[in-house]
């Protein structure tokens, strides 16, 4: 029977109770131990069966219950602690005012519902467009690191203050919780969200009536509402498609997170890049920086630069220097398997109309998206087109960020591949989501308040060795027996709802031993992360799992997307040699794996184990967690775990090398692992003093806390997205759209000119004064004559560019210098000078190039342009004595 009239009935709360209402509409109280503490003293059963909800929990709560904490003094003083907290907290943005280097309102719009009630936002805006969000487990809207990543980016943004919006989908399905069958394949189910459950705000016009965003699809418009989660300081808006007059299909859209077809991918994207741009015009917020988390969202580029054109009376080019002036992109993948592709002809059906409104012919528009514009055969790549769209593009580690430059090398055709504009921001994780309760207020107490966001070179962290030794063991000790009777209880909860034996259930209560060495293992099921590398064999495994003395035990968990067959063989595989060897006690599957169970897992085990294939791994930071809890890492080098010091915070499992045979490499880092476990791991973590502590393994939980929680952490990883592409890519969008926008013509009109004019740019002769043999530091002049044709020398810069010769006669890690322009001589060449030396011997080599130069680029290679002296038919190579000259018959430009 379908209702004549809906209902949104909110919690009742007497007015004494109403911050409680507050709070629980605030995530902050996600990483607020007096609110998370608040609640679950509310009612610590409900708190659990509501997967930590407290919006769910005020709405199910017993009225005898309310007006029983309404009497409890120490209950009323908790509540307006957090209550105090929370508004403290929200006035708290000096270190953005540092930063900025001005006042940016009153802090009040986390408690109010519109832009144009508060002046925060009113000079800049950055909008951060993700696919998922992993903010707290009652949202389940994410699947993975990617979504957790993005979560604690909001939650640092709102620590430091930063004008920063989230955009995003909101999901009716999100993410499949998952359960195992009998033989230990992964099953899914799609429990619906309850959106009217949930810590989420349905955005209004003033008139009561939801904000409705409208994007066109073909030969239909879809429409969408808008959902707020406060962050803190920072609004999360969701787009929502399961709203009438949308049919069916489009309900779907905002269905499940990365379901469905090709066909239902793009129908996602652009809502995700399109929607998500007309939903933030029309909350009325003045966007200066647009952040793409992955490519999901590129889309968003085409929709800036329709509406600048359309609105703004710009052309394409002029439109496109706006657009690309003030995006930023992130990419997380490091295998081009991981990139979304659209063909040709999917492109052309769905967002063909952009070609025509930017008066672009079909193959132009295509070529946006891909790397070589003369490939007609190409798919539509969403990487290459937020890379074609960014002022700022990164990689989420340093290893990551070669292997990104690699890959995408080809965008910038001649530039050397150490200097493609990818560069790198490591990833971080927010401490005060993923460290536990108990260790937090451990370094509260001996560290201070600000550990959480103190950077290396703090002083605070001298303090780690004023942690006795036992306390720091013992709280550990009681995480670890926190995780383990979780696990026993998640565990038989699992058996019960398969239909298991009582003999089965009966085994759950007892897996695991609350004093053995146990090493964790979760992550998202992917082959490359090789999950079953710890079974290659049986008798090294077995003699480890059986040493009595020195007893070791395994927690796994994770899932595979629905259609990964390849990664729920790896779910099957690890439940089988379980059940095949009888090591039920030993070792755990611990299935629909969320962040309440990462939470205990990092904060539980004692190693943490991640065998990625290099360099596969982009980042990972579950091992960041783990190590700002005292865990060690036991991990091939690869993502941060390269950057880190994996000698004095954990183990390498290999020394970075690259194998070409899969095979021998998982049998030598098999090898490599078993032994790490028997000879070192297990060694210390059984050496015992006469107070029974490992006090060498508790040095190395120090170090790994000192040296690892100040930097992989979203503190510094959000400020180092500020200082290095929020700031600068707002100032560029200021400075373009001035005088309405007329630097951004200017731009347009000087690329188009240059463009038109570079390939006659000729290299006439370049004159070294010294011949072939020099010595270390010996001084070369060097003297080059430029035909730039009718280009002035304000528009190009010369560098020299030296370096070592490799065997190929290649210049490798070379060094540009620029060269200083001189005017012209009587046959119109431009003349350019500049003196060098080479700092160490052997095969040196030089060669020069010209770039663009221009005071509104972001960078040399923003227009993709670059001529290098092609071989050494102008070189000239002058005598001593500054007398004749010779042909240089080296190859060019080398020195011995």
């Amino acid at each position: 029977m379908q209702p004549i009239r809906t209902f949104n009935v909110s919690p009742r709360l007497s007015p004494r109770l109403e911050p409680l209402r507050r709070l629980a509409y605030n995530l902050h109280w996600d990483w607020n131990v007096e609110s998370k503490d608040l609640f679950r003293r509310l009612d610590p059963d409900l708190w659990e069966s509501s997967h930590h909800n407290p919006v769910l929990m005020l709405g199910n709560i017993s009225q005898a219950r309310l007006q029983e904490v309404e009497e409890d003094e120490g209950f009323l003083a908790q509540m307006d602690r957090a209550a105090r907290q929370l508004d403290d907290y929200l006035q708290e943005r000096t270190w953005y005012d540092k930063q900025r280097g001005q006042k940016t309102g009153d802090g009040s719009l986390a408690s109010q519902h519109t832009l144009h009630e508060s002046t925060r936002y009113a000079k800049e805006c950055y909008a951060y467009f993700s696919a998922e969000f992993g903010l707290v487990d009652c949202l389940p809207i994410y699947s993975g690191g990617l979504g957790v990543l993005a979560g604690d980016h909001l939650k640092s943004a709102s620590d430091l203050g930063l004008p920063l919006v989230g955009v995003g989908l909101l999901y009716q399905q999100g993410y499949f919780a998952q359960y195992l069958n009998a033989d230990g394949w992964q099953q899914e189910r799609y429990p619906i969200n309850d959106f009217y459950n949930m810590p989420l705000h349905l955005e209004r016009n003033p008139d009561g009536s939801e904000i409705r965003v409208a994007v066109d699809y073909p030969g239909r418009t879809v429409y969408a509402r808008v959902w707020r989660v406060q962050v803190g300081m920072v609004p999360l808006y969701m787009l929502d498609t399961n709203i009438e007059p949308n049919g069916a299909y489009d309900h779907n859209i905002t269905d499940q997170l990365y379901g469905g077809d090709l066909d239902m991918r793009i129908h996602q994207e652009i809502m995700l890049g399109i929607g998500g741009v007309r939903m933030l015009k029309a909350l009325g917020y003045n966007v200066t920086a647009y952040h793409m988390n992955e490519g999901h969202s590129a889309f968003l580029a085409l929709e800036r630069i329709r509406v600048l054109m359309q609105g703004e009376g710009l052309s394409f080019t002029e439109a496109r220097q706006v657009v690309a002036a003030s995006n930023l992109f992130t990419t997380h993948t490091p295998v081009p398997a991981g990139i979304d592709l659209f063909p040709a002809d999917k492109m052309l059906y769905y967002l063909g109309h952009y070609a025509d409104a930017f008066g672009l012919g079909r193959d132009e528009f295509l070529g946006l998206g891909r790397e070589n514009t003369g490939d007609l055969s190409a798919p539509f790549s969403m990487a290459v087109l937020a890379l074609k769209m960014a002022t700022f593009a990164n990689g989420v580690a340093q290893l990551h960020g070669v292997v990104s430059r690699e890959m995408f090398q080809g965008l910038w055709h001649g530039v050397p591949e150490e200097e493609v504009p990818i560069t790198a921001i490591t990833n971080g994780v927010h401490a005060r989501s993923c460290v536990a309760k108990s260790t937090q207020e451990l370094y509260d107490r001996y560290l201070g308040p600000n550990w959480s966001s103190a950077p290396s070179e703090n002083q605070l962290w001298e303090r780690m060795d004023a942690i006795p030794d036992e306390e720091l063991w013992r709280n550990h000790e009681r995480c670890r027996l926190d995780m383990i009777v979780y696990v026993r209880e998640h565990l038989v909860k699992h058996l019960r709802d398969r239909g298991a034996s009582p003999a089965e259930i009966a085994e759950a209560q007892e897996v695991l031993d609350p004093y053995a060495l146990t090493i964790g293992f979760a992550r998202r099921f992917a082959t490359y992360k090789r999950a079953t590398l710890w079974m290659r064999d049986f008798k090294r495994i077995e003699k480890i799992l059986t040493n009595k003395d020195r007893k070791v035990q395994f927690v796994f968990a994770g899932k595979a997307h629905p259609k990964d067959i390849p990664g729920k063989e790896l779910i099957r595989e690890i439940n089988r040699f379980i059940r095949e060897h009888g090591l039920e006690k030993q070792v755990v599957f611990v299935p629909n794996y969320d962040m309440h169970i990462s939470r205990l897992l990092v904060a539980g085990c004692d190693v943490w184990l991640n065998n990625p294939r290099r360099p596969r791994e982009a980042s990972g930071t579950s091992g960041m967690k783990a190590a700002m809890n005292g865990l060690l890492n036991l991990s091939v080098l690869d993502g941060w775990w390269d950057e880190a010091d994996y000698v004095r915070t954990g183990w390498a499992i290999g020394h970075g090398e690259i194998y070409d045979d899969p095979n021998f490499q998982d049998e030598v880092e098999a090898n490599a692992l078993y032994d790490l476990i028997e000879q070192e791991v297990a060694r210390l973590f059984y050496d015992r003093d006469t107070d029974n502590l490992p006090r060498h393994w508790i040095a190395k939980m120090k170090d790994a806390i000192r040296i690892n929680c100040p930097f992989f952490n979203t503190s510094r990883m959000v400020g180092e997205y500020a200082l290095r592409g929020y700031f600068p890519a707002s100032d560029r969008y200021s400075t373009l759209t001035a005088d309405k926008f007329v630097p951004a013509k200017e731009l347009a009109r000087w690329k188009a000119d240059l463009t038109e004019h570079w390939n006659y740019i000729k290299v006439v002769e370049i004159d070294i004064a010294e011949p072939a043999e020099i010595q270390v530091n010996q001084n070369i002049a060097v003297k080059a004559r430029i035909d730039l044709a009718t280009l002035s020398p304000d528009s190009v810069q010369v560098e020299l560019y030296k370096g070592n010769v490799d065997a190929s006669g290649e210049i490798v890690n070379g060094v540009p210098i620029t060269m200083q322009f001189q005017g012209t001589d009587p046959q119109g060449m431009s003349i350019y000078t500049v003196e060098i030396n080479y700092t160490t011997s052997g095969l040196q080599g030089l060669s020069l190039r010209v770039l663009p130069k221009h005071k509104y680029l972001s960078n040399p290679y923003e227009t993709r342009l670059i001529l290098w002296a092609e071989d050494s038919s102008a070189v000239k190579v002058s005598s001593l004595d500054g007398q004749g000259s010779r042909d240089n018959n080296v190859p060019a430009g080398a020195i011995a």
